[in-house]
């Protein structure tokens, strides 16, 4: 089986890992449901550090950047499924149901959502039709199984409907608080310009009035000095944090760091280790 696995293409996803630990940096367009089956998930973004194992479900707001690792059980399994709680999917459930935002959403983005009869039944009515890739799933039936789980978010925690029904988009939000927590996301430009509620265009320019530089290349400079920080501050090898810091390679960063600092991120860590 490939893994992820598309069970219905573009809504629900199956992931199976069987012993790699896996790191990935990933953008919320919609609201996402996560259901763990096994192993633990973690998940990091600027404001919260949430962590869940088999058994658990997790809520995540969309228009977010956040890493999610993925880990095995020693000796087992890693297993989730993954259900996209798209908006014209959402505009139908209001439609069909009368539900609706009455208030605006002010909780955290992230929700563990805590777990009751209903929603294992529902859990585990999903696992077979996952552990098959979706063989045996229609895509009427599986748009049924996301309003069944909908419904049920709804029935346990009735305030969740201000969260999944509020679709205004991003405000024009504070560009330099927001750049400064979220610098290390490997991400392109076009997508933190709309995450901070601009046009690119826009965004460009506030960006050079806050920073004083284009955007690519204040990344650049930030995740250098970021870089730099950990190697002599904290002695730590660039193998275990290039990706944290939104570099794609090591031999990218590598030839970053030399061509900023005049030596290589080694001949740091060489220096510090004679100067000891």
């Amino acid at each position: 089986m490939d893994s992820p696995a598309e069970i219905l293409p573009g809504v629900i996803f199956y992931s199976y890992f069987s012993t790699e630990r896996k790191e990935k940096v990933c953008l919320w367009n919609h609201h996402t449901l996560i259901l763990q089956v096994s192993g633990k998930l973690v998940l990091e973004t600027s404001v919260q550090n949430i962590s869940m194992t088999g058994g658990e479900l997790l809520l995540i707001g969309r228009n977010q950047l956040g890493t999610i690792t993925k880990t095995p059980l020693t000796g087992g399994n890693y297993e989730t499924i993954v259900i996209s709680l798209q908006e014209d999917l959402l505009r139908k459930i209001i439609l069909e149901e009368k539900y609706g935002a009455d208030r605006k959403y002010i909780g955290p983005p992230n929700i563990l959502i805590p777990s009751n009869e209903f929603l294992r039944g529902y859990f585990q009515s999903i696992v077979p039709y996952a552990r098959s890739a979706g063989s045996e799933m229609t895509d009427e039936m599986g748009i049924l199984k996301v309003k069944e789980g909908i419904k049920l978010l709804l029935l346990a925690m009735p305030e969740l409907r201000n969260f999944l029904f509020d679709f205004s988009e991003p405000y024009k939000i504070d560009l330099e608080r927001f750049m400064l927590s979220n610098f290390r996301f490997n991400v392109p430009i076009e997508k933190f310009a709309m995450l901070t509620g601009r046009s690119l265009a826009t965004f460009k320019r506030d960006f050079q009035k806050i920073f004083g530089l284009p955007p690519r290349h204040w990344l650049l400079e930030k995740r250098l000095n970021a870089a730099k920080y950990l190697i002599e501050m904290k002695s730590q090898k660039p193998s275990s944090f290039y990706l944290d810091l939104g570099f794609e390679s090591l031999s990218h960063f590598s030839y970053s760091f030399k061509k900023k600092f005049g030596v290589s991120p080694g001949a740091v860590n060489s220096c510090l280790s004679s100067v000891d």
